[in-house]
């Protein structure tokens, strides 16, 4: 065995960048819908992936663990290491056998600053989660707990239903769902985002008076073979 290979499955690594603060802020602005669909709609978490708190939206540069499905040991420690505003996104191999956090942990989140927190896996407490606002994004609920055994790895590269997250790349949650911008190009999303959401304001604004010209749905039609009786 190789020092590269030793412990493998039971790695605790540096993050080796993540998306700044004032990045994070102008995606707060945004409608993850609005950034999804200037990302040519090729990234998504998937549709299982739902918001199980009473509402609201997060952004923040991702925290991420990979773990044993049904096993949250790592993320423990991933909560006690995250810095505040991050993201702790949890890779559980979409398992819903067993919860991954419950209630108490969602406090210790919150009490660490945690900016919210995705699991592809289930969580319980589902009551107590479901009235608070902090964000929390699971695939589904379950009474059973977990083990703390491991494996698991801290600030290695996820997927979740073919969207990988490497660690420090954005991610962003609202009642749509969640999204993950790669670090290397939040700036360049952003500006394509920030003027498509205001040419939708626009738009939104002529529909609200009644004066949206839809003649594009004809034109539309007019290239297919429909006809009209």
């Amino acid at each position: 065995m190789t020092e590269e290979t030793r412990g493998w499955g039971f790695r605790v690594l540096k993050r080796p960048h993540k998306v700044d603060e004032a990045t994070v802020a102008q995606f707060r602005q945004l409608p993850v819908a609005i950034v999804s669909d200037s990302m040519s709609r090729m990234a998504a978490g998937g549709w299982r992936i739902r918001p199980m708190h009473a509402g609201g939206g997060f952004a923040g540069p991702a925290l991420t663990v990979k773990t044993r499905p049904g096993d949250n040991l790592m993320v423990h420690k991933a909560i006690d290491l995250a810095e505040p505003g991050d993201v702790l996104v949890v890779d559980a191999g979409g398992d819903l056998t067993n919860a991954i956090i419950g209630e108490m942990m969602a406090a210790h989140a919150v009490n660490r600053g945690i900016a919210g927190i995705v699991i592809n896996g289930a969580i319980r407490d589902s009551k107590a989660i479901g009235e608070a606002s902090f964000p929390v994004y699971a695939a589904g609920v379950t009474h059973r707990g977990p083990y703390r055994h491991g494996p698991g790895e801290i600030n290695v590269e996820v997927a979740i239903d073919g969207m990988v997250i490497c660690p420090g790349d954005l991610v962003i949650g609202d009642d749509d769902g969640i999204l993950a911008v790669p670090h290397r190009d939040a700036r360049a999303i952003y500006e394509v985002a920030a003027a498509k959401k205001a040419e939708e304001d626009a738009v939104m604004a002529k529909i609200l008076k009644g004066a949206n010209d839809r003649s594009w749905v004809d034109a539309e039609l007019a290239r297919t073979p429909c006809r009209f009786a």
